[in-house]
């Protein structure tokens, strides 16, 4: 049973998350503040962290980039991140950051499901709902 600890302050998105994924095969802790985050992580046997790009008192990137530190020498096991955006432009941040993948809001089920059955298979997950069709010279469909 994996353990995936949601981050976020707002407990309506925790809500959403814990609804999408609630089941046998995963164990869910929440937490709403992210000096908590990093503490959890600590106490180990976390396999996944989805944390929310806009979270209070220290933002995701921040933590993310502390999460990284702290494996760095070793005072924290490493841990998957999906990382939860409010825009597009924001896959910078996620990148950056060192998280293994990111989600662009809304939030739809399928991308959630998907997102978290990859990274803890230890692959990476990039959202691209909302890349841009691309149109290629000379034809009419947009791919």
């Amino acid at each position: 049973m994996a353990t995936v600890l949601l981050a976020s302050d707002l407990s309506s998105l925790r809500h959403e998350l814990r609804t999408t994924l609630e089941g046998p095969d995963l164990f869910i802790e929440e937490v709403a503040n992210g000096k908590d985050v990093i503490a959890r992580v600590e106490r180990g046997a976390v396999d996944l962290v989805i944390l929310d790009l806009q979270i209070g008192s220290m933002g995701g990137m921040a933590i993310c980039m502390e999460l990284r530190n702290e494996e760095s020498y070793g005072a924290a096991e490493p841990v998957a991140v999906l990382m939860l955006l409010d825009r597009r432009p924001d896959v910078f941040l996620a990148r950056r950051s060192g998280a293994e993948g990111f989600l662009v809001k809304p939030l739809d089920p399928q991308r959630v499901r998907a997102a978290v059955r990859a990274l803890l298979r230890g692959e990476e997950y990039e959202d691209d709902s909302l890349r841009p069709a691309t149109v290629r010279v000379g034809s009419s469909d947009a791919q």
